[in-house]
This record gives C-alpha cells, sequence and structure tokens, in this order.
C-alpha cells in the first residue's frame, strides 16, 4: 500500500508541473487576446476567461472517457489553436504596416473578445485533461469507485491536478498582461506557442486509435516529448529575449 501511494504521489507532482506548465498557455492566450481592450474591461474579460478554464476544464474531467474516444473533438481543438495563432500572427503583420501608414486595424468588440477566450479555453481544457489522463491510467487502481469512467484514485489525482492548474491560470493571467505591456513583441512568441499546442493536439488526432496514421504510442513516447518541451522553451526563451533586444533599441 506505501508503494502505491508513493507512486501516487510522484505522478501528482509530474501532473501538477505538467498542468502549471499548461496553464501558462492558457493564461498567455487570454493575455494576448484581452490585451487590445480598456483596463477595465481587461479585468472582466479575464474574469469570464477564468470562468472558462474552470467550467470547462472540469466538464472534461467528467466526460474525459467519453472525448477520449471521439478523434473529431480532439482534431476541432487543434484547428482552432492553429487558426487563432496563424491569423493572429497575420494580423500582427498588418498591424505593424498599418502602424507605418497611420492606419489602425479595428479590433475585436469586449463579448467578441469573450467568446474568442472561451473557444481557446475549451481546446486548451481539452488538452490538460488528455495529459492528465495519460499520466492518471498508468497507475494502479485505487479503490473500487469509479467517477466518469475512471478509477476513482486515478480520478483525484486528476482532480488535484486540474484544480491546481486553475489556480495558476488565475495568478498567471493577469501578470502575463502586464508582461505584454512592457514588451509588446513577446506576442509573436506567445502565438507561436498556441500554435505549437495546436500541432500536439494534432499528432494526438493522428494517433488516435481510430485513425492510427501515425502510431498511436508516439504522443507518449519519451522521443515526442522531449520534442515537444524542447521546441516550447525554445519558443518561450527565444521570443523573450528578443522583446528584451527590441525593448532596448527602442529605449
Amino acid at each position: 500500500m506505501e508503494a502505491i501511494l508513493l507512486e501516487y504521489a510522484w505522478v501528482l507532482v509530474v501532473l501538477i508541473v505538467l498542468e502549471g506548465l499548461l496553464a501558462a498557455d492558457n493564461a498567455v492566450v487570454m493575455a494576448v487576446m484581452v490585451k487590445h481592450l480598456p483596463k477595465v474591461q481587461q479585468k472582466k474579460a479575464l474574469f469570464y476567461g477564468l470562468l472558462g478554464a474552470f467550467v470547462f476544464r472540469f466538464g472534461a474531467l467528467f466526460m474525459i472517457t467519453f472525448l477520449v474516444n471521439i478523434w473529431q473533438i480532439q482534431a476541432l481543438g487543434a484547428i482552432y489553436l492553429l487558426f487563432i495563432s496563424l491569423k493572429s500572427l497575420l494580423d500582427k503583420g498588418k498591424d505593424d504596416k498599418e502602424s507605418v501608414s497611420k492606419k489602425p486595424r479595428k479590433k475585436s468588440g469586449f463579448w467578441m473578445t469573450v467568446l474568442k477566450v472561451e473557444l481557446a479555453d475549451i481546446a486548451f481544457a481539452l488538452d490538460s485533461m488528455l495529459a492528465a489522463v495519460a499520466l492518471a491510467v498508468t497507475l494502479p487502481e485505487l479503490g473500487d469507485f469509479h467517477i466518469g469512467g475512471i478509477n476513482g484514485g486515478q480520478f483525484i489525482v486528476m482532480l488535484i491536478g486540474g484544480i491546481i492548474g486553475l489556480v495558476m491560470i488565475r495568478f498567471a493571467a493577469r501578470q502575463f498582461v502586464v508582461l505584454l505591456e512592457k514588451f509588446p513583441s513577446l506576442e509573436t512568441a506567445a502565438f507561436l506557442i498556441v500554435g505549437w499546442v495546436g500541432v500536439k493536439l494534432v499528432v494526438m488526432t493522428l494517433s488516435h486509435e481510430k485513425l492510427a496514421i501515425i502510431d498511436t504510442a508516439f504522443p507518449h513516447s519519451t522521443t515526442w516529448k522531449l520534442i515537444f518541451w524542447i521546441v516550447l522553451a525554445g519558443i518561450a526563451v527565444g521570443g523573450y529575449l528578443t522583446a528584451v533586444m527590441h525593448a532596448r533599441k527602442k529605449a
């Protein structure tokens, strides 16, 4: 029994780190999407975004066994993240050109911004819970009850990881808004990260057992995990260093 509890504790630590990283991605998206709004509306939009993140993550947690079996849902999440990444990068390029010609492009209104944030929350909730269930199901079953088709002990580990992830989003989102105001060029790196998470969902979709276009074990392999996190870290560090250098040139 002690060995099982130690195994649960170790997986929980790994899950907390993983949820923290995914929460940071979710917070970055919120920050970038609400940045153009007035200060008062930014706070309201972030509140709705956090509420959506809470609802969708817990909804995904209870429906995960259903969601795992439908590859189309994963595909929709991947398409949306790739769409907002590419669209935002293209729009930013247009904004840079228009700033030279002094013709600023019209931004989304408050409620349209909230809608975009909520849709992103759904995609990130799916990514978060798929990652959590991949870790949790490696644990031995604990107890003889099941919740949402998952063993009770495994479910509790996922629940704790999800709650901690939401707490991290709560504190990170506003800080990212401040950081983006200080270093506006970080926005490019933020949307590259969004696109890279979209690629991750593409890989998960293509490896789904009902498609099996790529090896079903590949998304859980050490090789893919190393590739994903190294590229993610490279985008984040490279984006930050570029933003700092850009800010120094302007100063």
